[in-house]
């Protein structure tokens, strides 16, 4: 079987985050998908490796926002290739909070959606969390990134903990 078949999805890229009273996390996902337009639904697809996993559960909701095409490497790899626990990931750079109180920066993102989550399901390595949208803002008009994009033109690589991973 050839696995990179897969390859020819499109898909976007996506900073997740969510907080708790005592805790936050965020990270970057290429499998943000709405749903249903009634209720207004979005799902993502996060690794339970993922510190952000385990605060999306705690906290039962978050935020997602599309990243931009205006993005760089050092931008994706603050949110993509780093961990919660040991990196402020919004440190250094201009961070608001959605209306449900999880963490986003404006800079390099399309909008927010601020979600609650409603349903989850374990599909082995990796928890799908469906989120009713509760509030939704668009922050810029610039384009949003694709994986595609992402591979092709900024030369990003698939970490091991991605969804779209596959061992060469």
């Amino acid at each position: 079987m050839d696995a990179t078949a897969l390859y020819k999805f499109q898909s976007g890229l996506y900073v997740v985050s969510a907080a708790t009273e005592d805790d936050y996390g965020a990270c970057v996902i290429n499998t943000g998908l709405q749903l249903t337009s009634e209720p207004l639904q979005v799902q993502v697809v996060v690794n339970k490796q993922n510190h952000t996993e385990g605060v999306i559960e705690k906290a039962g909701h978050f935020a997602l926002c599309p990243i931009t095409q205006d993005a760089d490497m050092p931008f994706i790899g603050r949110f993509g290739f780093r961990t919660s626990t040991a990196f402020d990931k919004f440190g250094g750079i201009e961070k608001r909070e959605t209306i449900l109180g999880d963490p986003y920066t404006p800079a390099c993102t399309a909008c927010v959606l601020a979600c609650e989550v409603v349903q989850t399901l374990d599909v082995g390595t990796h928890m799908i969390f469906v989120g009713e949208v509760k509030d939704a803002e668009v922050l810029s008009d610039a384009t949003p990134m694709t994986y595609a994009y992402y591979h092709s033109t900024l030369k990003g690589k698939t970490p091991p903990k991605a969804s779209s991973y596959i061992k060469e």
